[in-house]
């Protein structure tokens, strides 16, 4: 299984472009990985986490052909995770050389603003599925079990566990403090990767909500050992990191790589 980190950052990216703060001054100054979009990532070159306003230049910055992309896997309808209004790209006469459906799974959020944005080519070039927690669908050789996560008590925000070719990966953000439901059904899973939610620095607590921080992470690792949820050679990486947090790449790096976990960037492909 191939992953492409196509972006990393939090709602406002790393560096904020509006900030002058002292952390977004120093991740200009040192660039490379450093520079964070919007988060997203991709699966085989064909299963797409969230459609971010940074997706269009992510695709020519990493020369990612989008329309290779058959699912569409949205977590939730903030602005930084879903901008529908850009698939038009993807419309008959706009597109040309399309041969399949773009299957777009989510929440009723998601399925609202993509009618709304999209919904006349419903049937030509997009696939609308409805996804509802626990309950698992199959999309060509690909399973996918929707997860809830506790990020905005005004929306059911979804995490995803996706198997395909013999493995299984956690796109695990945005997201605090795994609800207990979400435990139960991880519980002896055997993963062979999970990507987790690391918005926040060092907050005081395991048990964050909407975001995860340093503290979380590592108590989740601990947990994810004791209940076999990953394997013994399973890896975890994490990603959506804000400028708030104050961590420089290297920081993150410095701070995980004890623990074996591996802090995402921008452009990162790694395989399972």
């Amino acid at each position: 299984m191939k992953i492409h980190f196509l972006g990393t950052a939090a709602a406002e990216g790393y560096p904020n472009a509006f900030c002058r703060c002292g952390h977004c001054q120093k991740a200009r100054e040192l660039g490379g990985k450093n520079i964070r979009t919007r988060s997203s990532a991709i699966i085989d070159d064909i299963i797409k986490f969230d459609y971010s306003p940074d997706s269009y230049m992510q695709a020519l910055r990493d020369q990612v052909d989008m329309g290779a992309i058959q699912h569409l896997l949205v977590t939730h309808t903030h602005t930084d995770h879903y901008n529908p209004y850009d698939l038009d790209s993807r419309t008959p006469g706009i597109a040309h050389g399309i041969d399949h459906l773009l299957n777009i799974c989510g929440n009723d959020a998601a399925m609202h603003k993509s009618r709304i944005a999209i919904g006349r080519f419903i049937g030509q070039r997009f696939a609308l599925h409805l996804m509802r927690p626990f309950r698992t669908i199959i999309l060509g050789d690909t399973t996918i079990t929707p997860l809830p996560a506790d990020h905005d008590p005004l929306e059911t925000c979804l995490l995803y566990c996706v198997e395909r070719n013999q493995k299984k990966l956690l796109y695990g953000h945005d997201t605090g403090w795994l609800p207990e439901d979400t435990w139960s059904w991880l519980q002896g899973r055997q993963l062979d990767f999970a990507i987790l939610d690391c918005t926040s620095a060092y907050t005081g607590s395991t048990r964050d909500r909407n975001h995860m921080g340093v503290e979380t992470i590592l108590e989740t690792q601990k947990r994810f050992r004791a209940e076999n949820i990953l394997r013994a050679e399973g890896r975890m990486a994490v990603t959506h990191f804000s400028h708030n947090s104050g961590l420089t790449h290297g920081e993150l790096e410095d701070i995980f790589r004890p623990v074996g976990i591996e802090p995402a960037y921008d452009g990162w492909v790694t395989y399972i």
